[in-house]
């Protein structure tokens, strides 16, 4: 993408100059103690949970339709939670702890895989709004994790290697984050440089074109589904081994500040437009303000007026026609035209 196309997108330019101000700030207030090697990986280690719920909730909400991914949470927690009972079934930590994350984190994955083609599944065949859908499945989800723990908390066992994914540093940086890089950059490009990509924002701008050109909308939304399915598992990956346990409410929150992320990020619930460096930067500047007010001892109460009046500046920034095509406001107005080629999917 060329420079001057860059600094055409207000919204990535208003994501990078807040991004840089709260750095600033945060170093001035903080006296320097925001740049501390032990505060900056800190900040890696819990920026993945959070970014890898965001990146599905974009994905979901990109496809149209009123999509949205509500299962997210409640997916991470059950994925955790089966790996840790089932595992110690089938490997002995101690014996192999190699192999005991590797299948550990196959597990988690595959169980991720498959909440998610549930959803793609009814809201594709079925014809289930995926709001409706997914909140049922979250529900779903979180009561079968009760039904197999009880309620309570279920414990993974401790191996090194495994421990290494929530807990770990590669060249000074949190496992995790490069786990969250990773997915940042193959879904870039699964969305930039793909057939898969292009068809699904042009699904998500205009559905009446998408069936006229031939896009198989039922496939689409089950692959699209089936990925959020396995970003939500990564992220319960990470905190299961983080805490090196799995329970079944972990993160409640999550939910609406990944939407949050998500939104702030620029990317448009009616379908058809998100851009993933956008997103990332939102994360980002979530997790900092977060660590800044941790550091001076803010209350959280003020943070979440915080998160508020950041949500409305993004908007301002976005332009109206962001504004209500998010609202629903103006007719023709709330479906976006399509991104150009040039942009798609960054």
């Amino acid at each position: 993408m060329k420079a001057s196309k860059w600094f055409a997108d207000r919204q990535l330019n208003f994501l990078v100059g807040v991004n840089l101000l709260v750095v600033i700030v945060a170093t001035w207030l903080s006296k320097g103690q925001f740049l501390d090697i032990d505060n900056l990986q800190s900040m890696g280690g819990q920026l993945p949970e959070l970014g890898l719920l965001a990146l599905g909730i974009m994905l979901s909400m990109v496809s149209g339709n009123g999509g949205i991914d509500l299962s997210g949470v409640g997916l991470a927690n059950l994925s955790g939670m089966v790996a840790a009972m089932v595992l110690p079934k089938l490997v002995v930590a101690d014996d192999s702890p190699a192999l005991y994350t590797a299948v550990f984190s196959g597990v988690v994955v595959v169980v991720g895989l498959l909440g998610g083609l549930l959803n793609g599944v009814v809201i594709a065949k079925l014809r289930l709004t995926p709001i409706l859908c997914t909140l049922g499945t979250q529900l779903l989800f979180t009561g079968i994790a009760v039904v197999l723990s009880n309620g309570a908390s279920v414990r993974v066992e401790y191996v090194d290697p495994l421990s290494n994914i929530g807990n770990g540093t590669f060249l000074q940086v949190p496992i995790s984050l490069w786990i969250f890089i990773a997915a940042v950059l193959v879904l870039g490009w699964i969305l930039k440089r793909t057939p898969f990509g292009l068809r699904l924002y042009l699904m998500g701008t205009n559905p009446k074109a998408a069936f006229y050109a031939g896009i198989p909308r039922a496939r689409m939304l089950i692959v699209t589904y089936g990925m959020c399915g396995v970003l939500a598992s990564l992220a319960g990956l990470i905190s299961a081994t983080h805490t090196s346990s799995a329970k079944w409410d972990y993160g409640n929150s999550y939910l609406l500040i990944a939407i949050l992320i998500a939104v702030m990020g620029g990317v448009n619930p009616a379908g058809g437009y998100g851009r993933i460096v956008c997103v990332f930067l939102a994360a980002t500047v979530l997790q900092f303000l977060s660590s800044l007010f941790n550091l001076l001892g803010v209350s959280q109460f003020f943070g979440d007026c915080a998160w508020g009046f950041l949500l409305l500046a993004s908007l301002a920034f976005a332009g109206g026609e962001r504004v209500r095509a998010i609202f629903g406001i103006g007719g023709a107005a709330a479906t976006p035209k399509a991104p150009p080629p040039a942009s798609t999917g960054r």
